[in-house]
């Protein structure tokens, strides 16, 4: 351990070295600390931290192993919270001002679900105003002159700069997936109803997803482990057995998989760099990709989404919206007053189209493995340019299918971009399985 700064472990390998007493807890959380000493300064990706309470969770982490009690999936390993989970012993701010100090009284059920599992709760990560369109003071990583992304910006950039380990975000819309991809992260939201979001920002009951960050596809997918129950207070929550997402990620393929592209008519928002780095994927990986023209109904999903999630965050929000309006940024104002002229026909129209989206994408995987696609238009805009388009998100997360980006491509610049996997509902294990062969055939591809 003495060549490697703890902070630079994976999650998998961390929790390894733990459980074997050749690393503890206090030690990893120390080096996490320092390194966001070092670099936070100018990359902001924390909204509320406080070292001696981290410290503290990992001593206690520590005091349990060497007693010989029973550990959990996640004994000693920090997390970043999104700042819209709430936590009983820190703030949940929402990045708004209109929150500010806000201090719940319970935990959300995905922070009881961390601390069962084991983790020790860093802090809570920058998040855009509200988890939607306009952006907090979060960085770029790998470059502070561009965004790292949004909404869940402090959570992506605090893996990608070795901050933690481990990261939970949100997606709406492409919040988890996209913000992965600019900042070079593994960027997974399983499927709609896995993770409970009790305690979470209530943006849109119907769209509303909760995912994760890591450095490694496993590590991902171990946290998603640690957090998926059935949650009754949750009405996407389902009832049934969730996939071992975990040994989804660790086991190969026992046959190629088969892949599908989209020619969708919103494919040209791609950039030049991000459309030839698709195009050397899918050459290298040849037959076992099919291109479909889709039908024009498909594209069109975009506006149903934004329908939905429109009409309702004006209203799961509306006390705020209608108490403090002149708090409320200038990005978000005129896409509230839209949405408040969207009468509640459209709204159901919009939710019977949802319905049949999820419908259609469950009779399409009998013939595919997984649908290949961008997780972002490109590299990341420069900082103040807004977070990103996430169409190349939009339609996956309406139809509340598995999603998972892997840093595969380079920007024009040398930005990173994602490559984006969808699988079939409810089978997250086969979608990670089907990641891990097409990262191992990459890399022998290139080797």
């Amino acid at each position: 351990m003495s060549k490697i700064k703890p902070h630079s472990l994976s999650a998998t390998e961390a929790a390894s070295h733990i459980a074997s007493g050749r690393l503890k807890s206090v030690q990893l959380v120390q080096s996490c600390l320092d390194r966001i000493a070092e670099t936070d300064g100018a990359i902001h990706a924390w909204a509320h931290l406080d070292p001696e309470a981290a410290l503290a969770q990992a001593e206690a982490c520590d005091r349990q192993r060497q007693r010989g009690l029973a550990t959990g999936a996640l004994h000693g390993l920090p997390v970043g919270l999104k700042d819209i989970v709430d936590t009983r012993d820190m703030p949940t701010q929402r990045g708004t001002p209109i929150f500010a100090g806000r201090q719940p009284d319970e935990d959300a059920r995905i922070v009881e679900m961390l601390r069962e599992a084991g983790a020790v709760i860093m802090g809570k990560t920058v998040t855009t105003e509200l988890a939607f369109v306009h952006a907090n003071e979060t960085r770029n990583p790998h470059n502070p002159d561009h965004t790292p992304g949004g909404s869940s910006s402090g959570s992506a950039a605090a893996v990608a700069a070795g901050h933690v380990p481990l990261a939970i975000g949100t997606q709406t819309n492409g919040s988890v997936i996209r913000p992965a991809s600019f900042c070079g992260t593994f960027g997974f939201k399983p499927t709609r109803g896995t993770i409970p979001r009790s305690g979470v920002l209530q943006t849109s009951v119907s769209l509303d997803q909760i995912g994760t960050f890591a450095r490694t596809l496993e590590d991902a997918a171990l946290l998603a482990d640690a957090i998926s129950s059935y949650d009754q207070r949750d009405r996407e929550s389902f009832a049934h057995a969730r996939p071992a997402m975990s040994a989804g990620a660790r086991k190969d393929a026992t046959m190629e998989p088969d892949f599908v592209w989209f020619n969708l008519p919103f494919n040209d928002r791609l950039s030049e760099a991000a459309r030839d780095g698709l195009d050397g994927v899918m050459e290298i990986m040849g037959d076992r990709v099919t291109r479909i023209d889709p039908a024009n109904q498909l594209g069109e999903l975009v506006a149903v989404q934004a329908r939905i999630h429109e009409y309702e965050i004006a209203r799961h929000q509306a006390d705020v919206f209608e108490n403090h309006w002149g708090q409320i940024s200038d990005t978000l104002k005129p896409i509230i007053t839209r949405a408040r002229q969207i009468s509640t026909a459209e709204y159901e129209d919009a939710l019977a189209v949802k319905a049949s989206a999820e419908a259609f994408f469950e009779d399409f995987f009998t013939e595919y493995d997984a649908i290949i696609a961008p997780a972002a238009a490109g590299e990341a805009p420069r900082f103040g340019d807004g977070t990103g388009d996430p169409i190349f998100c939009t339609l996956w997360t309406l139809a509340g299918l598995p999603c998972v980006t892997l840093p595969l491509l380079v920007g024009e610049t040398g930005l990173p971009v994602g490559l984006q996997l969808i699988g079939p509902a409810h089978k997250d294990d086969r979608l990670l399985r089907t990641a891990r062969w097409l990262q191992n055939h990459i890399a022998a591809a290139a080797a």
